[in-house]
């Protein structure tokens, strides 16, 4: 009896062992990433999903919650000439740093793949901007194109060219925030496209050379298609943080909200300036929402395009694969 008891303990403990093996593999890793998502419950989709509550109602940033006015906030806003002056703000300086962000983007992260001395340093270095400081990048470039005395305005001065209204004229105002954003970004973009240019097998550039490619031949046909996904990745967080913009122009100008005629205020000053200074919270929490719609809308817009560009571009990288199939002897 005491052998047949010994053995029903020793399976019973197995099985409770077993039992709590599967249980930790099947649940510890929603335990391990909880903790993330129960912030991001508190701090983000709390906050996120209580605007909407916000943006119904006519809300002051001192009274507090006042009478029930429905999509009131959203038409009040839409009709205001100054929002879709911030909103076409906001589409030109998003346009003057995303679209020369990626491209230049694309080139550093190119050279940065090929086999050059102390790369590792240079793929350093070109992250400097991002460490940076947002306000010092402000400050710096703040004095760059300073109108009255800045270097750039030195250089035209010396060419004998009219002075650049920096500060005051919406489109020089929009580049020289757009610089701001392209300087601090560029490397960061780089060092992401580098990472998935390096996941390409070498083995391709290597038959396509063989074959009689060229460089450029080699990057239109191999290394764009082949970095597609990454490059939606970058497309789609730059327009997000392009849409968003707020640091660079309420920094390029911080005694007001985008400038003395609101040449360069964006859709998030405008959200800043409805919150804090007229304390209606109400519109802010509306523009919030319309901010996110437009969003969303040129997100997709860029996924669609960016998507069609590299499906008609991967046709381009099955001449170079036939070309490694044929060089390793596994077609002929």
């Amino acid at each position: 009896m005491s052998a047949v008891t010994a053995g029903r303990r020793t399976r019973s403990q197995l099985s409770f062992r077993q039992k709590l093996s599967n249980f930790d593999y099947k649940f510890s890793p929603y335990l391990y990433v909880a903790p993330f998502f129960v912030l991001f419950a508190l701090l983000g989709a709390f906050p996120i999903i209580y605007t909407v509550n916000v943006s119904l109602y006519d809300w002051n940033l001192l009274k507090g919650q006042g009478d029930f006015v429905g999509l009131e906030n959203y038409a009040t806003t839409l009709q205001d000439p100054f929002f879709w002056n911030a909103f076409g703000n906001t589409i030109s300086i998003f346009l003057l740093s995303a679209v020369p962000q990626l491209v230049m983007a694309t080139i550093i992260a190119a050279v940065l793949d090929q086999a050059i001395r102390a790369s590792t340093f240079w793929r350093m270095s070109v992250l400097l901007p991002y460490i940076a400081a947002p306000v010092a990048v402000a400050v710096i470039f703040t004095q760059i194109f300073n109108q009255f005395g800045g270097p750039i305005t030195g250089l035209t001065e010396f060419f004998g060219l009219d002075p650049i209204r920096w500060g005051y004229d919406s489109f020089p105002a929009h580049i020289a925030i757009a610089t701001m954003v392209n300087w601090r970004w560029t490397g960061y973009n780089a060092l992401i496209l580098l990472a998935a240019m390096q996941a390409i097998p070498r083995d391709m550039y290597e038959s396509a050379a063989l074959d009689g490619a060229g460089r450029i031949r080699r990057f239109w046909s191999i290394t764009i298609p082949m970095i597609r996904p990454t490059m939606i990745f970058v497309i789609i967080t730059a327009t997000i943080g392009g849409l968003q913009i707020f640091t660079e122009p309420k920094l390029f100008d911080s005694s007001s909200n985008g400038g003395s005629n609101r040449q360069f205020q964006t859709i998030v000053l405008y959200l800043y300036e409805m919150a804090f200074p007229r304390r209606d919270f109400g519109r802010a929490a509306a523009t919030a929402w319309i901010l996110f719609l437009i969003i969303v809308l040129v997100g997709l817009i860029n996924y669609a395009i960016s998507r069609t560009i590299a499906s008609q571009d991967i046709t381009r990288v099955r001449t170079p694969k036939r070309a490694a199939l044929t060089a390793n002897g596994v077609r002929r």
